[in-house]
């Protein structure tokens, strides 16, 4: 048995409203709270909405319509059998916006939900007034990076997941405990995982989320060569016209923050960037520097 019922981590009760929005062909399961410029957060691995609470609260309080997703595959939206290439993903929630009756958003993604905000700024710019991105570098860059010894290195786990059956089998394994694994593995104050972790562990442990959330990865990989990812890496060359902020953990173990230097060529509008003392998930670790770092940003968006 989970050592909580997945149902009950992907829908747990809170000071926000739990939605299943159809769109770009999916059923996507969203938690909205606040009224006022939409704010749309994506999560990462593997994590899911519940990545985002603290930020959904804060965001309401200032005067946002906050909108945290579950990304396909993951929690309670559709798990399809295809889709996790980010261009896929980028018009997910981009019809998530629109069936929400936004015309437009600040995208906040952290890890994959950072790439598919980079992606949403190319390939959905109507959908799109600004994206934050936290421990994401831009695609073109990162791509870079993976090849120099140190980040490669880092990476590694990746090999591993190309395998069939093998990784879904680990991760599901003792109530999923690869993930508090993992979490810990890749934090620099992983303190947080044991408040967090056993929320984690459960939303993973509905099926088949371990096996479609390994999909984008085995995406990133196996597209390399193929024309689908080569398309996309030749479309992300493109300017990204609008405002960025870029945040990432100094000390984050798993995407170091070398990795991030060349963002700032693909944006043409304004660039900021913020190094927190935290891990791959400054989010978590320090929710309320991470607020202290979002919310005056968001506030010079909207004037």
């Amino acid at each position: 048995m989970p050592i909580l019922d997945p149902e009950q981590a992907i829908r747990v009760p809170g000071p926000w409203t739990h939605r299943d929005v159809p769109a770009h062909g999916a059923r996507f399961h969203v938690v909205e709270a606040g009224v006022g410029p939409a704010v749309v957060l994506l999560h990462g691995f593997p994590t899911y909405w519940w990545t985002w609470r603290k930020q959904v609260t804060a965001l309401a309080a200032a005067g946002y319509h906050a909108i945290a997703m579950d990304l396909r595959g993951y929690g309670g939206s559709d798990h399809t059998p295809h889709g996790y290439d980010p261009i896929s993903l980028s018009a997910d929630v981009a019809g998530v916006i629109r069936c929400l009756g936004e015309s437009d958003a600040i995208v906040i993604g952290h890890g994959w939900g950072g790439l598919i905000a980079w992606s949403m700024a190319v390939t959905q710019p109507d959908a799109v007034r600004g994206i934050v991105t936290v421990s994401a570098p831009h695609p073109r860059v990162m791509r870079r990076a993976a090849l120099r010894p140190r980040q490669l290195r880092k990476l590694g786990y990746l090999a591993g997941f190309q395998l069939p059956f093998l990784p879904e089998n680990s991760f599901m394994k003792a109530d999923a405990e690869r993930i508090s694994e993992l979490l810990t593995k890749w934090s620099a104050s992983p303190q947080w995982v044991d408040e967090a972790g056993e929320m984690y562990r459960a939303a993973f442990l509905r099926w088949p989320t371990a096996h479609t959330a390994i999909e984008y990865h085995r995406w990133s990989v196996r597209s390399l060569l193929r024309p689908d990812g080569l398309r996309y890496m030749s479309a992300m060359s493109a300017p990204i016209d609008m405002n960025v902020l870029q945040i990432h953990g100094a000390q984050d173990p798993m995407v170091l923050i070398e990795s991030c230097n060349g963002s700032d060529k693909y944006v043409s509008a304004n660039y900021e960037f913020e190094a927190m003392q935290t891990g791959h998930f400054p989010h978590e670790e320090s929710p309320d520097d991470f607020n202290s770092v979002i919310l005056p940003w968001l506030a010079e968006q909207h004037k």
